[in-house]
């Protein structure tokens, strides 16, 4: 190698240590390093900017789009409501998460599925009396493993199809290459998830109190066309919300107090519950409920997809103090409808419309997005909290699920090719309004979409000045050219990168690596390139080296340890799964 070999070597090493450090964002550092080797000339304009066109990147942007229209039409919510119900034991309740989402998974992006995922089994967990660290780790790893069942399951697996395109100049994978392997990886891996998590995991209570947050009245109502007239309260569930009770009932006139969960519901009942302002977002994704508004306020129940939950605080200089909430006319005055107040700290009593405003009152309210951004300075004010808390559209949910089976079909029977028909899904779900644009927008993770295109640039650093070829010379060395133990050592590798810097970063570094060594052995590459979209996904050990396991951090109130503790021997597992189901599928001997 020359000095550019050399320096891109460095280069990459030093990007691994920056981000292993997690002192610096993934995407800053990989930014830094794309400037580097364009203004030092290792690589060219183009080159450095390659990524940024390539066909991989721009369909992991349309799949984010795809699940944000499923999120955005309950398509999820209805999911769960079929499929969760009330198991018996741990591990009952773990399968029901399980085997949905690793289907999902294999679908849609990973991430926007666990997000989505995370808020509905918080709140089950409490529904069943089951502590939420029982669940959130399966939660993740079921997402991980069904990522791996097909080409779109995560945006690894695309950025690593696009990059071997890119590479080659071949056609690369269609969206069922990596099933042969994924599905008896995830069958077993789920099989061995249920049987042993149960028992691994620690059993913390859930840390959130009824009394720890702001306790709001809130009042909504019963669609007059939706799901929930006739049945009962108990059929409706709303007794089951833990954070939040059912005070009473208003209809024709009349209030019903203590409600039995035999009282059948009406169209038009208006319900007022107490309770916090997470269970309150809860209690809003139910299909059937909405709003509760005064007659003389133009209802905002309609465009709620471009609405969502704002915490205001009346200041001192308020020009609706003294008034009530129905004279206020925050409709008129804002542009928002106030759902609950709160009165230091503790639920306000009555008729919601008859309530006195005074100074300090906390009001819940439904505005459009731009409220934030005009309120935040107004005399009126003292603060303004955005929970950024949006209704599912309902009644798009099964034509969300529609779009996303033509957008496989279409890819699967060869019709259009990935990044058109996930264009298409993507477009689909816009003008189908099953998400609006802005939705869209904030769908793209931009950070991940920076960290992918900025790393095909230090890609193609490594393959353009031989580093590549110096590594992959390494390891064919030292495997003495035995194609199983080379395989064996690429997704050992993977593996070891993803747990201290991102997937897609580790997987975009060693395709080059990958491509040069099986040149130089003279096999098919697809076997290695498998490999490594399966190492880059399966990633248990650490909650830094997968994006799911960071999210479910938290809700599930683990340690740092617990992931040690039960994803490094799941780590080992799937990796010595995977190499045997490698080679089985592509008939890899041995002594090869």
């Amino acid at each position: 190698m020359d000095w550019q070999g050399w320096f891109a070597l460095g280069l990459a090493g030093t990007a691994l240590l920056l981000m292993s450090a997690g002192r610096f964002a993934p995407h800053l550092v990989m930014m830094g390093v794309l400037v580097v080797l364009s203004a030092s000339g290792i690589v060219s304009a183009d080159q450095a900017l390659a990524g940024f066109s390539n066909s991989g990147l721009i369909t992991v942007v349309a799949m984010f789009v795809v699940a944000a229209g499923i999120h955005h039409s309950g398509g999820v919510d209805l999911l769960v409501h079929h499929l969760l119900r009330n198991p018996r034991t741990v591990r009952s309740a773990q399968a029901r998460i399980a085997l949905p989402v690793s289907l999902l998974s294999g679908f849609l992006n990973n991430t926007p599925v666990v997000a989505t995922m995370i808020p509905a089994v918080h709140a089950w967990s409490r529904k069943i009396g089951i502590s939420p660290s029982k669940l959130m780790i399966p939660l993740s790893y079921s997402a991980i493993l069904g990522g791996t069942l097909t080409l779109i399951g995560t945006s690894t697996n695309l950025v690593i199809n696009g990059q071997y395109q890119q590479l080659t100049g071949e056609s690369g994978f269609s969206i069922f290459s990596i099933t042969a392997v994924g599905l008896p990886v995830a069958i077993i891996g789920v099989a061995a998830l249920l049987l042993v998590m149960p028992r691994m995991l620690p059993d913390r209570k859930d840390q959130q109190k009824f009394g720890s947050m702001r306790e709001f009245t809130l009042e909504v109502a019963v669609s007059f066309d939706g799901p929930l007239v006739g049945k009962t309260v108990g059929e409706a569930g709303l007794r089951e919300l833990e954070r939040l009770y059912l005070v009473e009932i208003e209809r024709d006139g009349s209030v019903v107090t203590a409600v039995p969960s035999e009282e059948r519901l009406r169209g038009g009942d208006r319900l007022v519950f107490a309770g916090d302002t997470q269970a309150i977002s809860d209690l809003l994704r139910i299909n059937g409920i909405v709003p509760s508004v005064h007659e003389d306020e133009p209802s905002l129940s309609k465009d709620r997809a471009e609405r969502r939950l704002v915490e205001a605080a009346l200041s001192p200089q308020s020009d609706v103090l003294g008034l009530t909430i129905r004279d206020a006319r925050f409709r008129d005055r804002y542009g928002a409808v106030v759902l609950a107040v709160a009165r230091g700290g503790e639920r306000v009593s009555g008729n919601l419309g008859n309530i006195r405003l005074k100074p300090g009152d906390v009001l819940l309210l439904e505005a459009r997005p731009a409220f934030v951004s005009r309120q935040r300075y107004n005399k009126d004010f003292l603060l303004i909290n955005d929970l950024e808390t949006e209704t599912p559209r309902h009644d798009r949910a099964w034509l969300s699920w529609g779009i996303l089976l033509v957008l496989v079909g279409l890819a699967a029977c060869g019709t259009l090719s990935m990044l058109n028909a996930a264009l298409l899904g993507a477009a689909g779900m816009i003008l189908s309004g099953c998400c609006s644009v802005g939705q869209a927008q904030k769908s793209v993770d931009v950070p991940v979409i920076l960290t992918i295109a900025a790393s095909f640039a230090m890609g193609a650093a490594l393959e353009q000045t031989g580093a590549a070829g110096f590594i992959a010379e390494g390891i064919l060395e030292f495997s003495q050219g035995n194609v199983l133990l080379t395989i064996m050592l690429v997704y050992l590798t993977v593996s070891v990168l993803t747990e201290v810097i991102t997937n897609n970063a580790a997987a975009v570094l060693v395709v080059p690596i990958v491509l040069s060594m099986t040149t130089s052995m003279g096999v098919p590459a697809e076997p290695f390139v498998i490999a490594v979209m399966m190492a880059a996904s399966a990633s248990f050990a650490t909650p830094l080296g997968y994006q799911t396991n960071m999210m479910v951090f938290g809700p599930g109130g683990y340690r740092f340890s617990d992931f040690v503790r039960v994803g490094l021997p799941m780590n080992v597992f799937v990796g010595a799964v995977t190499v045997v189901v490698i080679a089985m599928v592509y008939d890899i001997s041995p002594g090869l």
